[in-house]
């Protein structure tokens, strides 16, 4: 009995240890490439290389070996990794004298100094331990081919599981990694504590129940990592800062498995750790009750609990719980702007940033301004108790648990709107004056918006009546008019000339006003930390699964430009920037309408990335230049740099060449009632 639990032990030890980890292998694992072009048509695709921990030159061998690779030789490679010898000595890891083991000549050992010069057996013992570069073949991934096979495995123990994942050319990545436990329909997720067993991380968990399918078992986060630590405790210094990525969808769709946002990139050339997660979403993630005990936010809830899984595990995977930004886009900036006033996610972030929230009026009203719980139930509740025969219920709550998930999605009318609970939000907005929360104080804060997010949220009536345009989406026609502040263009196309001009008030009542309102009292005010950044994308390249009023919001196409101009005039719409921050145009399959298509998203995911390191999006000269990234440089010694917001009410022109201007249609949001004072009274 007693060799059979030996024999058990021994079997289950040799499982846990059958792929790689840097525990078992005795070392930190870096990949380092020089990512210069986002994707495997580079020149420099060739430069990806593993960094060990110093080590004897044997030990530095078998480690490469473990992980189906071999030490490094540069007559091997077509590609020089300069640019990573360069990038070791600028963060301060290693002088730039500091030698690396390579692969032998013959017998002979070798070595590399960060200048690059090979070092031979007439000045290096073999038993010398210095720190060593193991080849890195694991190809590319794109967003059909995630390449988890066995030979690209490694595992990390975190969360008292052993997660296994897996590498690809940029980093390594852990999908689908569970955070919550499914809670029950209706109640607030629980931490998910692993059970010492093994976890497969090398494909998404399910997306959560939206129109499109999903499972009420979805709390899941996937992680992209350019480095991983070999034992808990590593230095605060060699920690990455922690990027936690909050998916749109109006809170009714969405999943942090969109290959929009794949974190390749990201962490990449970044040198960043990426996570995205789920969470709960429509009537199952934001449904509030009048029973006293079904008090809605179980979305933002589930986003708590994901920012706290990471606090608690991420520097497992390499990232410093310590410099975690929150950042999100259209209901995810929404989650932002909520996290930003929950007292529940108080010291949890450092940063910040709120990419094209919605406020104001008009559809986007909700996304700032949170319900009570009865006007909630007047919204929606009453209508989803009527549609399920549940109102009359004993236990409405427990009624609707026996409804189909698929059905409540999919009923006319969802909850999807955040609500003053009392516990996970306390107030009916953001407090963005003196009464607002001294520890925000602490935090750093970017935000922005598209020139015409809302073109994608209204609707393009087919008419060459502005008056009923502006009235057909809600817009108060009668005083708008009059006002001579949205003067109609004069073209060929009059309903586009009507659009125009109801595109634009519809960005100013959803976007605009209500987000320059708030950068301009938090500055007043001196409610987050100094040094705020507000910005505008006049560049934008449309998402394929998101392109409402097509073609307005693409550019036009020519024969000199047959996949679209970006150089003329057409509309930066709603979820425009995402390719760029995430560098994932080639990641998507989708070919550069231009050669400034690459150098924009390079630019825009440096700045992004350097916001996260240093709470500033003008990255430091001397990274630039260590890593090549010529293209940014060139951006900001033209352009200048980046300046806050600070009172004059200013923000950055992102486009190829960006450029500073002052806050825009101030006085048309004063007209339409949302001036620059909104919050500041």
């Amino acid at each position: 009995m007693f060799a059979a639990v030996l024999l058990g032990f021994a079997a289950a030890t040799q499982l846990v240890h059958a792929v790689p980890s840097p525990n078992s292998l005795g070392s930190d694992l870096t990949i380092l490439i020089n990512n210069d072009i986002l994707g495997p048509q580079s020149p420099s695709a060739g430069s990806a290389i593993i960094l060990l921990d110093s080590r004897s030159r044997e030990s530095a061998a078998d480690v490469c070996a473990a992980l189906g690779e071999q030490l490094w030789s540069p007559q091997t490679e077509t590609t020089s990794i300069q640019a990573n010898l360069d990038y070791l000595a600028y963060a301060s890891n290693y002088s730039a004298n500091q030698q690396y083991w390579i692969a032998p000549s013959n017998t002979t050992p070798r070595a590399i100094d960060g200048r690059g010069h090979i070092w031979d057996n007439s000045t290096l013992s073999p038993h010398s331990r210095l720190p060593a570069f193991c080849t890195q073949s694991a190809p590319f991934s794109d967003s059909s081919t995630q390449n988890a096979s066995a030979q690209w495995q490694v595992t990390v123990h975190s969360n008292k599981e052993y997660i296994t994942g897996f590498r690809d050319r940029l980093s390594f990545r852990f999908l689908g990694v569970r955070y919550a436990p499914q809670p029950k329909r209706f109640t607030y997720s629980t931490a998910y504590t692993g059970t010492g067993n093994n976890a497969s991380a090398t494909s998404y968990g399910s997306q959560c129940v939206q129109s499109g399918g999903g499972s009420e078992d979805c709390l899941f986060l996937n992680i992209w990592t350019p480095y991983l630590p070999a034992h808990a405790g590593a230095p605060a210094q060699k920690l990455k800062p922690v990027m936690f990525w909050i998916h749109g969808g109006a809170f009714t769709g969405g999943t942090g498995n969109d290959p929009t946002f794949d974190g390749g990139n990201m962490a990449s050339r970044g040198d960043v750790v990426m996570v995205a997660i789920n969470y709960r979403l429509s009537t199952l993630g934001f449904l509030a009750l009048d029973d006293g005990v079904t008090k809605g936010n179980f979305g933002i809830a589930d986003q708590i609990n994901a920012l706290e899984w990471v606090r608690k595990n991420i520097q497992d995977f390499g990232g410093d719980p310590d410099r975690i930004t929150v950042f999100g886009q259209s209901a995810g900036a929404a989650s932002v702007r909520a996290l930003l006033a929950s007292p529940k996610s108080a010291g949890k972030f450092q940063g910040a940033i709120a990419q094209s929230n919605l406020g104001g009026g008009g559809y986007g009203t909700t996304y700032s301004s949170w319900l009570s719980i009865g006007t909630e139930m007047t919204m929606a509740a009453t209508s989803i108790l009527n549609a399920t025969n549940c109102s009359v219920a004993a236990s409405q709550a427990d009624c609707l648990r026996g409804i189909d998930a698929s059905t409540l999605v999919s009923l006319p009318t969802v909850a999807r709107y955040l609500v003053v609970d009392g516990t996970y939000l306390t107030s009916s907005e953001l407090l963005l004056n003196g009464s607002a929360n001294p520890a925000l104080r602490g935090v750093h804060i970017m935000e922005g918006l598209m020139r015409d997010d809302g073109a994608a949220i209204i609707s393009y009536v087919q008419t060459t009546n502005l008056t009923t345009s502006l009235d057909s989406d809600g817009f108060n026609a009668t005083s708008i008019i009059p006002s001579s502040l949205f003067p109609q263009p004069s073209s060929t196309n009059t309903s586009l000339d009507v659009f125009n001009v109801t595109s634009r008030v519809g960005t100013d009542t959803i976007f605009r006003c209500i987000d320059q309102a708030a950068a301009y009292s938090a500055e007043l005010y001196e409610v987050f930390a100094p040094d705020q950044y507000f910005y505008e994308f006049n560049r934008s390249y449309q998402t394929p699964g998101f392109d409402p009023n097509a073609p307005v919001c693409d550019a036009p196409k020519t024969t000199e430009y047959p996949l679209g101009d970006p150089n003329q005039e057409y509309f930066k719409c709603h979820s425009g920037e995402l390719y760029y921050v995430f560098g994932t145009l080639w990641y998507n399959g989708l070919p550069l309408r231009d050669w400034n298509d690459l150098s924009f998203s390079q630019f825009i995911l440096d700045s992004w990335a350097s916001f996260a390191r240093s709470h500033n999006p003008n990255p430091d000269p001397g990274l630039l230049k260590a890593r090549g990234y010529t293209n940014t440089t060139m951006e900001i010694e033209t352009a200048g740099l980046w300046q806050p917001v600070k009172k004059g009410a200013e923000m950055r022109e992102l486009e190829w060449r960006s450029k500073q201007v002052a806050f825009r249609d101030v006085e048309q949001c004063a007209a339409l009632g949302w001036p620059l004072t909104y919050y500041s009274g």
